[in-house]
């Protein structure tokens, strides 16, 4: 099973790059969707349709598949001999923040439920604050991994 997987290692490691620019666009993009959404629809109204396609089609169309797609792809790197030395610190860092923006991923989809109900308790404000989080937990995954601290 290890051979197979070295064998395959420039593939799982591409196909998780690619997973992982398709996740974090949609991170970016979804609570920029939702400051909009917050700040220039009312429930009901012709703009908060438009917003709810188009976050949901984000979220699943996009961001469930890519995060899967991440997450599958990562854990197969893991598994491969001699890619984690779990000895070091950098894994725990990656490991830590990739579960805080896989926790984040959520949010924003209880997010969209709320709008879909007609509720939004969060203020577009709140919203730009947030959409910095995906941005802070990419800068410690990838220094994490390229430095190997």
């Amino acid at each position: 099973m290890s051979d197979i997987l070295m064998s395959l290692y420039p593939w799982t490691k591409s196909l998780h790059i690619i997973s992982v620019i398709a996740w974090m666009a949609g991170l970016f993009y979804l609570p920029r969707l939702y400051v909009y959404h917050a700040e220039q629809s009312k429930p009901g109204d012709s703009r908060d349709e438009i917003f709810q396609v188009m976050e949901l089609k984000l979220l699943r169309l996009i961001m469930n598949p890519s995060m899967i797609a991440t997450w599958v792809f990562g854990l197969a790197l893991v598994v491969t001999p001699g890619v984690v030395d779990w000895e070091a610190v950098w894994p725990w860092t990656k490991a830590g923040s990739v579960l805080a923006m896989t926790w984040f991923h959520h949010w924003l989809g209880r997010r969209r439920k709320e709008f879909m109900e007609g509720e939004s308790p969060i203020s577009g404000r709140t919203f730009r604050i947030m959409n910095e989080v995906p941005t802070i937990l990419l800068v410690i995954i990838v220094v994490s991994v390229i430095v190997r601290f």
